[in-house]
Protein backbone atom coordinates (compact mmCIF):
# COMPACT_ATOMS: atom_id res chain seq x y z
CA UNK A 1 0.00 0.00 0.00
CA UNK A 2 0.99 3.15 -0.80
CA UNK A 3 1.61 6.01 2.39
CA UNK A 4 -0.38 8.99 2.72
CA UNK A 5 3.07 11.08 1.33
CA UNK A 6 3.01 8.95 -1.46
CA UNK A 7 -0.44 9.35 -2.37
CA UNK A 8 0.16 13.12 -2.61
CA UNK A 9 3.63 12.89 -3.88
CA UNK A 10 2.58 10.84 -6.67
CA UNK A 11 -1.23 12.05 -7.20
CA UNK A 12 -0.32 13.33 -11.13
CA UNK A 13 0.87 9.32 -11.54
CA UNK A 14 -2.21 7.89 -9.67
CA UNK A 15 -4.72 9.91 -12.14
CA UNK A 16 -3.43 8.39 -15.43
CA UNK A 17 -5.50 4.86 -15.82
CA UNK A 18 -2.42 3.57 -17.28
CA UNK A 19 -0.48 3.91 -13.99
CA UNK A 20 -2.84 4.26 -10.45
CA UNK A 21 -1.65 2.60 -7.62
CA UNK A 22 -1.04 -0.26 -9.01
CA UNK A 23 1.05 0.92 -11.43
CA UNK A 24 3.21 3.30 -8.69
CA UNK A 25 3.48 0.02 -6.79
CA UNK A 26 5.38 -1.82 -9.63
CA UNK A 27 7.40 1.23 -9.85
CA UNK A 28 8.40 0.95 -6.28
CA UNK A 29 9.28 -2.27 -6.55
CA UNK A 30 11.63 -1.94 -9.84
CA UNK A 31 15.03 -2.09 -9.69
CA UNK A 32 16.94 -0.24 -12.19
CA UNK A 33 20.77 0.20 -13.14
CA UNK A 34 22.04 3.21 -14.56
CA UNK A 35 25.48 2.72 -17.02
CA UNK A 36 26.99 6.32 -16.09
CA UNK A 37 26.28 9.23 -14.15
CA UNK A 38 26.93 11.41 -17.01
CA UNK A 39 25.24 13.72 -19.39
CA UNK A 40 22.43 10.72 -20.24
CA UNK A 41 22.65 9.05 -16.35
CA UNK A 42 22.06 12.75 -15.11
CA UNK A 43 18.25 13.01 -16.32
CA UNK A 44 17.28 9.49 -16.58
CA UNK A 45 18.54 9.04 -12.84
CA UNK A 46 16.33 12.36 -11.74
CA UNK A 47 13.29 11.66 -13.41
CA UNK A 48 13.27 7.61 -12.29
CA UNK A 49 13.42 9.16 -9.02
CA UNK A 50 10.80 11.47 -9.15
CA UNK A 51 8.36 8.84 -10.52
CA UNK A 52 8.97 6.68 -7.49
CA UNK A 53 11.42 3.65 -8.95
CA UNK A 54 12.34 2.35 -5.62
CA UNK A 55 15.81 1.02 -6.17
CA UNK A 56 18.53 2.69 -8.73
CA UNK A 57 21.71 1.23 -9.13
CA UNK A 58 24.62 3.33 -10.54
CA UNK A 59 27.83 2.23 -11.59
CA UNK A 60 30.52 4.54 -12.72
CA UNK A 61 34.35 5.33 -11.75
CA UNK A 62 34.68 8.66 -12.60
CA UNK A 63 34.50 11.98 -10.09
CA UNK A 64 32.72 15.01 -10.92
CA UNK A 65 34.60 17.55 -12.63
CA UNK A 66 34.13 21.37 -13.82
CA UNK A 67 33.90 20.72 -17.18
CA UNK A 68 30.91 18.21 -16.78
CA UNK A 69 28.62 20.74 -15.28
CA UNK A 70 27.64 21.84 -18.93
CA UNK A 71 25.67 18.66 -19.43
CA UNK A 72 25.50 16.47 -16.67
CA UNK A 73 22.46 18.28 -14.32
CA UNK A 74 22.92 15.80 -11.82
CA UNK A 75 25.72 17.40 -10.28
CA UNK A 76 26.58 20.91 -9.17
CA UNK A 77 29.53 22.98 -8.14
CA UNK A 78 29.11 21.80 -4.26
CA UNK A 79 29.75 18.01 -5.60
CA UNK A 80 33.41 18.98 -7.22
CA UNK A 81 35.82 16.33 -6.74
CA UNK A 82 33.29 13.69 -5.01
CA UNK A 83 32.75 10.16 -7.15
CA UNK A 84 29.81 10.74 -9.26
CA UNK A 85 27.83 7.97 -7.45
CA UNK A 86 28.00 9.28 -3.85
CA UNK A 87 26.82 12.63 -6.03
CA UNK A 88 24.14 11.32 -7.28
CA UNK A 89 23.11 9.50 -4.29
CA UNK A 90 23.34 12.79 -2.55
CA UNK A 91 20.89 14.42 -5.05
CA UNK A 92 18.81 11.68 -5.17
CA UNK A 93 18.06 11.35 -1.11
CA UNK A 94 16.80 15.45 -1.63
CA UNK A 95 14.86 14.79 -4.70
CA UNK A 96 12.92 11.42 -2.95
CA UNK A 97 14.22 9.78 0.02
CA UNK A 98 12.32 7.01 -0.52
CA UNK A 99 14.19 5.66 -3.44
CA UNK A 100 17.29 3.17 -2.06
CA UNK A 101 20.46 3.59 -4.33
CA UNK A 102 23.57 1.24 -4.35
CA UNK A 103 26.70 2.64 -5.81
CA UNK A 104 28.48 0.67 -8.42
CA UNK A 105 31.73 2.84 -7.73
CA UNK A 106 34.06 1.04 -10.32
CA UNK A 107 33.91 0.77 -14.26
CA UNK A 108 31.71 -1.78 -15.62
CA UNK A 109 34.24 -4.56 -16.54
CA UNK A 110 34.09 -8.12 -18.51
CA UNK A 111 34.81 -9.51 -15.49
CA UNK A 112 31.81 -7.42 -13.42
CA UNK A 113 28.94 -6.95 -15.72
CA UNK A 114 27.06 -10.04 -15.55
CA UNK A 115 27.06 -10.08 -11.34
CA UNK A 116 25.98 -6.08 -11.30
CA UNK A 117 23.55 -6.54 -14.53
CA UNK A 118 22.24 -9.45 -12.86
CA UNK A 119 21.05 -7.72 -9.82
CA UNK A 120 18.50 -5.58 -11.79
CA UNK A 121 15.71 -5.45 -13.84
CA UNK A 122 16.48 -3.19 -16.76
CA UNK A 123 19.34 -1.40 -17.12
CA UNK A 124 19.85 2.04 -18.95
CA UNK A 125 23.24 2.75 -20.90
CA UNK A 126 24.25 5.98 -20.31
CA UNK A 127 27.93 5.27 -21.67
CA UNK A 128 29.84 7.01 -23.95
CA UNK A 129 32.08 4.47 -25.16
CA UNK A 130 32.15 1.74 -27.88
CA UNK A 131 33.51 -0.79 -25.44
CA UNK A 132 30.73 -0.47 -22.72
CA UNK A 133 28.28 -0.32 -25.47
CA UNK A 134 29.17 -3.75 -26.81
CA UNK A 135 29.61 -4.85 -23.41
CA UNK A 136 26.34 -3.94 -21.61
CA UNK A 137 24.43 -5.00 -24.93
CA UNK A 138 26.20 -8.74 -24.51
CA UNK A 139 25.80 -9.16 -20.66
CA UNK A 140 21.90 -7.95 -20.91
CA UNK A 141 21.29 -10.68 -23.58
CA UNK A 142 22.98 -13.31 -21.89
CA UNK A 143 21.66 -12.28 -18.60
CA UNK A 144 18.01 -12.32 -20.78
CA UNK A 145 17.25 -8.51 -19.45
CA UNK A 146 16.19 -5.33 -21.62
CA UNK A 147 18.19 -2.24 -21.63
CA UNK A 148 17.90 1.18 -23.08
CA UNK A 149 20.43 2.71 -25.39
CA UNK A 150 21.07 6.32 -25.60
CA UNK A 151 23.68 8.03 -27.52
CA UNK A 152 24.66 11.88 -28.39
CA UNK A 153 27.71 13.22 -30.13
CA UNK A 154 27.58 17.22 -31.38
CA UNK A 155 23.97 17.74 -32.61
CA UNK A 156 22.68 14.30 -33.10
CA UNK A 157 21.07 11.72 -29.97
CA UNK A 158 19.58 8.23 -30.53
CA UNK A 159 17.44 5.90 -28.17
CA UNK A 160 15.87 2.73 -28.58
CA UNK A 161 15.13 -0.78 -26.74
CA UNK A 162 17.52 -3.67 -26.97
CA UNK A 163 17.46 -7.55 -25.53
CA UNK A 164 13.64 -7.53 -25.20
CA UNK A 165 12.35 -10.67 -25.71
CA UNK A 166 11.74 -11.31 -29.29
CA UNK A 167 13.35 -7.71 -30.18
CA UNK A 168 16.96 -6.74 -31.74
CA UNK A 169 20.13 -6.21 -29.74
CA UNK A 170 22.68 -3.30 -30.33
CA UNK A 171 24.74 -6.23 -32.51
CA UNK A 172 21.74 -6.19 -34.71
CA UNK A 173 22.18 -2.69 -35.92
CA UNK A 174 26.07 -2.45 -35.62
CA UNK A 175 27.19 -5.99 -35.90
CA UNK A 176 30.91 -4.50 -35.77
CA UNK A 177 32.50 -1.39 -34.23
CA UNK A 178 33.76 1.41 -36.31
CA UNK A 179 37.42 1.97 -36.66
CA UNK A 180 38.46 3.91 -33.35
CA UNK A 181 40.57 6.82 -35.14
CA UNK A 182 37.46 7.31 -37.24
CA UNK A 183 34.85 8.08 -34.51
CA UNK A 184 36.06 11.01 -31.79
CA UNK A 185 34.38 10.96 -28.62
CA UNK A 186 32.53 14.10 -26.84
CA UNK A 187 35.54 15.30 -25.55
CA UNK A 188 36.89 15.77 -29.12
CA UNK A 189 33.82 16.32 -31.12
CA UNK A 190 31.88 18.13 -28.41
CA UNK A 191 28.42 18.39 -27.60
CA UNK A 192 25.26 20.83 -26.85
CA UNK A 193 24.46 20.95 -23.29
CA UNK A 194 20.27 20.43 -23.32
CA UNK A 195 20.42 17.25 -25.94
CA UNK A 196 21.82 14.51 -22.91
CA UNK A 197 18.59 16.00 -21.43
CA UNK A 198 16.81 14.95 -24.18
CA UNK A 199 17.72 11.68 -24.48
CA UNK A 200 18.30 10.89 -21.33
CA UNK A 201 14.70 11.83 -20.47
CA UNK A 202 13.49 9.46 -22.91
CA UNK A 203 15.42 6.58 -21.81
CA UNK A 204 13.66 7.04 -18.51
CA UNK A 205 10.57 7.55 -20.46
CA UNK A 206 10.87 4.20 -22.13
CA UNK A 207 12.28 2.46 -18.91
CA UNK A 208 9.01 3.85 -16.88
CA UNK A 209 6.48 2.44 -20.15
CA UNK A 210 8.50 -0.43 -19.47
CA UNK A 211 7.78 -1.45 -15.88
CA UNK A 212 4.44 -0.53 -16.43
CA UNK A 213 3.66 -2.41 -19.21
CA UNK A 214 1.94 0.34 -21.23
CA UNK A 215 2.53 2.15 -24.71
CA UNK A 216 4.39 1.46 -27.56
CA UNK A 217 8.00 0.92 -26.81
CA UNK A 218 10.99 1.29 -28.96
CA UNK A 219 11.62 -2.28 -29.30
CA UNK A 220 12.76 -2.07 -33.19
CA UNK A 221 13.04 1.12 -33.61
CA UNK A 222 15.44 3.50 -33.51
CA UNK A 223 14.26 7.14 -32.52
CA UNK A 224 17.45 9.62 -34.04
CA UNK A 225 16.74 13.35 -32.50
CA UNK A 226 18.59 16.29 -34.42
CA UNK A 227 18.61 19.10 -32.52
CA UNK A 228 19.55 21.57 -34.91
CA UNK A 229 16.18 21.17 -36.83
CA UNK A 230 14.17 19.91 -33.47
CA UNK A 231 13.54 17.20 -35.49
CA UNK A 232 12.63 13.03 -34.92
CA UNK A 233 12.46 10.12 -36.97
CA UNK A 234 12.98 5.77 -37.17
CA UNK A 235 14.37 3.76 -38.29
CA UNK A 236 13.30 0.29 -38.40
CA UNK A 237 15.67 -2.65 -36.99
CA UNK A 238 14.99 -6.42 -37.05
CA UNK A 239 16.40 -8.62 -35.28
CA UNK A 240 19.53 -10.00 -37.17
CA UNK A 241 18.78 -13.98 -37.32
CA UNK A 242 22.72 -14.82 -37.67
CA UNK A 243 23.37 -12.11 -34.77
CA UNK A 244 26.51 -13.48 -33.36
CA UNK A 245 25.02 -12.80 -29.69
CA UNK A 246 21.08 -12.83 -29.60
CA UNK A 247 20.57 -15.55 -32.48
CA UNK A 248 19.23 -19.11 -31.87
CA UNK A 249 23.20 -20.29 -32.48
CA UNK A 250 25.18 -17.24 -31.25
CA UNK A 251 28.82 -17.27 -32.10
CA UNK A 252 29.47 -15.30 -28.62
CA UNK A 253 28.79 -17.03 -25.32
CA UNK A 254 30.60 -15.46 -22.98
CA UNK A 255 32.00 -11.98 -22.26
CA UNK A 256 35.25 -10.40 -23.88
CA UNK A 257 38.17 -7.88 -23.70
CA UNK A 258 35.72 -5.65 -25.26
CA UNK A 259 38.53 -2.61 -25.82
CA UNK A 260 40.44 -5.27 -27.78
CA UNK A 261 37.34 -6.00 -29.91
CA UNK A 262 37.23 -2.30 -30.66
CA UNK A 263 40.76 -1.85 -31.36
CA UNK A 264 41.19 0.58 -28.98
CA UNK A 265 43.67 -1.73 -26.23
CA UNK A 266 47.00 -2.16 -28.51
CA UNK A 267 49.34 0.20 -27.31
CA UNK A 268 51.20 2.21 -30.23
CA UNK A 269 54.31 0.52 -31.04
CA UNK A 270 57.47 1.25 -28.42
CA UNK A 271 58.73 4.90 -28.58
CA UNK A 272 55.70 6.49 -30.89
CA UNK A 273 54.90 7.89 -26.74
CA UNK A 274 56.41 9.29 -23.92
CA UNK A 275 55.17 9.54 -20.52
CA UNK A 276 54.43 13.21 -18.68
CA UNK A 277 57.13 12.57 -16.11
CA UNK A 278 59.55 11.60 -19.19
CA UNK A 279 58.69 14.74 -20.90
CA UNK A 280 58.88 16.70 -17.74
CA UNK A 281 62.70 15.46 -17.81
CA UNK A 282 63.40 16.15 -21.20
CA UNK A 283 62.41 19.67 -20.90
CA UNK A 284 64.91 20.07 -18.09
CA UNK A 285 67.87 18.85 -20.26
CA UNK A 286 70.12 20.97 -22.08
CA UNK A 287 68.25 19.66 -25.50
CA UNK A 288 64.68 20.02 -25.00
CA UNK A 289 62.22 18.45 -27.19
CA UNK A 290 59.63 21.12 -28.85
CA UNK A 291 56.26 20.37 -27.77
CA UNK A 292 53.72 21.22 -30.24
CA UNK A 293 50.56 21.50 -29.30
CA UNK A 294 47.38 20.72 -31.73
CA UNK A 295 44.90 20.90 -29.73
CA UNK A 296 42.12 24.22 -30.49
CA UNK A 297 43.30 27.51 -29.32
CA UNK A 298 40.03 27.89 -26.78
CA UNK A 299 41.45 24.57 -25.19
CA UNK A 300 44.87 26.32 -25.07
CA UNK A 301 43.52 29.00 -23.22
CA UNK A 302 42.55 26.56 -20.54
CA UNK A 303 45.77 24.64 -19.73
CA UNK A 304 49.27 24.34 -21.51
CA UNK A 305 52.43 23.26 -20.62
CA UNK A 306 54.58 26.16 -21.01
CA UNK A 307 57.25 26.89 -23.97
CA UNK A 308 54.97 24.66 -26.60
CA UNK A 309 54.08 25.70 -29.50
CA UNK A 310 50.07 25.41 -30.88
CA UNK A 311 49.72 23.62 -34.27
CA UNK A 312 45.59 22.27 -33.94
CA UNK A 313 45.52 19.50 -35.84
CA UNK A 314 43.25 20.40 -38.77
CA UNK A 315 46.42 23.27 -39.57
CA UNK A 316 49.31 20.84 -39.07
CA UNK A 317 49.89 19.48 -42.72
CA UNK A 318 49.67 23.26 -44.10
CA UNK A 319 52.50 24.62 -41.65
CA UNK A 320 55.08 22.04 -41.57
CA UNK A 321 57.23 25.02 -42.46
CA UNK A 322 56.74 26.46 -38.87
CA UNK A 323 58.63 23.64 -37.00
CA UNK A 324 62.23 23.71 -38.42
CA UNK A 325 64.09 21.05 -38.81
CA UNK A 326 66.73 18.78 -36.64
CA UNK A 327 64.27 19.25 -33.63
CA UNK A 328 62.93 16.10 -31.50
CA UNK A 329 59.31 17.17 -31.24
CA UNK A 330 56.87 15.92 -29.00
CA UNK A 331 53.00 15.97 -29.53
CA UNK A 332 50.16 16.65 -27.09
CA UNK A 333 46.38 17.48 -27.33
CA UNK A 334 44.17 16.45 -24.11
CA UNK A 335 44.18 13.09 -23.82
CA UNK A 336 46.32 11.50 -26.49
CA UNK A 337 44.43 10.45 -29.23
CA UNK A 338 44.80 13.59 -31.52
CA UNK A 339 48.36 14.02 -30.81
CA UNK A 340 49.02 10.19 -31.84
CA UNK A 341 47.88 11.40 -35.51
CA UNK A 342 49.97 14.28 -35.73
CA UNK A 343 53.01 12.29 -34.18
CA UNK A 344 52.36 9.70 -37.53
CA UNK A 345 51.99 13.12 -39.64
CA UNK A 346 54.80 14.20 -38.48
CA UNK A 347 56.95 11.09 -39.26
CA UNK A 348 55.30 10.78 -42.47
CA UNK A 349 57.21 14.38 -43.26
CA UNK A 350 60.36 13.21 -41.74
CA UNK A 351 60.57 14.59 -38.79
CA UNK A 352 61.79 12.88 -35.32
CA UNK A 353 58.19 12.73 -33.14
CA UNK A 354 56.50 11.29 -30.16
CA UNK A 355 53.66 11.76 -28.36
CA UNK A 356 52.47 12.57 -25.26
CA UNK A 357 50.91 9.72 -23.28
CA UNK A 358 47.23 10.83 -21.96
CA UNK A 359 48.10 14.37 -23.18
CA UNK A 360 47.73 17.44 -21.32
CA UNK A 361 45.26 15.66 -18.95
CA UNK A 362 48.12 13.30 -17.64
CA UNK A 363 50.23 16.04 -17.47
CA UNK A 364 48.16 18.00 -15.12
CA UNK A 365 47.50 14.43 -13.23
CA UNK A 366 51.13 13.62 -12.61
CA UNK A 367 53.31 16.65 -13.30
CA UNK A 368 51.16 20.07 -12.43
CA UNK A 369 48.31 18.75 -10.16
CA UNK A 370 47.12 22.81 -9.71
CA UNK A 371 46.71 23.08 -13.65
CA UNK A 372 43.31 23.32 -14.69
CA UNK A 373 41.85 19.79 -16.11
CA UNK A 374 38.47 19.95 -18.55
Amino acid sequence: MLSPSELVRYARHLTLPEVGPEGQLRLSRARVLLVGAGGLGSPAALYLAAAGVGTLGVVDGDVVELSNLQRQVLHGSATLGRPKTESMRTRIADLNPTVHVIEHRDRLTSSNALDILGRYDLAIDGSDNFPTRYLVNDAAVMLRKPYVYGSIFRFDGQVSLFAAPGGPCYRCLFAEPPPPDLVPNCAEAGVIGVLPGIVGSLQALEAIKWILGIGESLVGRLLLVDALRVGFREVAVSRDPECAVCSDHPAVTHLIDYEAYCGIADHPPAGEEVSAGELARSLRSEGPPLVVDVREPWEWEIARIEGSQLLPLGELAARLRELGGGRDIVTVCHRGKRSLAAQQLLQGAGFRARSLSGGIDAWAADIEPGMTRY
